[in-house]
């Protein structure tokens, strides 16, 4: 995504190697096809750089031209603005209310708790694991409808699902045979040129 000719691009995004809301926010900019430069940061080495931009130093972050945003899910709402094509959230006010409840939602009851699992203890990890599972089982039936979370067009919701579809071998979590609509979905959106095209070189290992 780098301009080959050398010129800097206008936009940068600082982000982990293996973060869950980062990779989100890369593939929103694989989707767009913007030109953006992706800087990897180091989390067990902070960036001097990066701590000028953000003061919570952390990534994802996105520099464009003289903005900074912080926070996947403003980067990728402001990413949807700024370049309308393709569009990722609905037009309508009211669908895109419910967008946003289920982006939050999938923050709050799967990623932060996947995320919190490297502080957590062993009892504490097999139930969080156990919850994610129960809950991807729960919304199985929906891809039996639909092909991505919002219906027939690929959204910000999906960009924030698929990075934690990425890690479940790694995270230990196998999903029953019940869930295979799930696992089609998982699929489908792996086979994307932006979600491949997004994945760090760690990522790629961890499957």
């Amino acid at each position: 995504m780098v301009n080959p000719s050398g010129r800097k691009p206008i936009m940068a995004l600082y982000s982990g190697t293996d973060c869950l809301y980062s990779h989100g926010c890369r593939i929103v900019l694989f989707e767009k096809e913007v030109e953006c430069q992706i800087i990897y940061v180091d989390d067990d080495r902070p960036s001097e750089e990066l701590a000028e931009l953000n003061p919570y130093n952390e990534a994802p972050t996105l520099l464009d031209r003289d903005l900074v945003l912080y926070g996947a899910q403003i980067i990728n709402e402001y990413l949807d603005e700024r370049l309308p094509h393709p569009p990722l959230m609905p037009v309508d006010p009211v669908n895109r209310g419910r967008a946003r409840l289920m982006m939050a939602r999938v923050r709050r009851d799967w990623l932060a708790p996947l995320i919190g699992c490297q502080d957590a203890i062993r009892p504490e990890v097999k139930r969080i694991r156990s919850s994610v599972r129960d809950g991807l089982i729960s919304i199985s039936p929906l891809f039996r409808e639909q092909a991505y979370m919002l219906g027939e067009e690929f959204s910000l919701v999906d960009c924030f699902v698929a990075p934690l579809l990425w890690r479940l071998q790694s995270w230990e979590i196998e999903l029953p045979r019940q869930a295979k609509p799930v696992l089609d979905y998982a699929q489908r959106v792996f086979q994307k040129s932006s979600f491949s095209s997004s994945l760090s070189e760690v990522e790629r290992e961890l499957r």
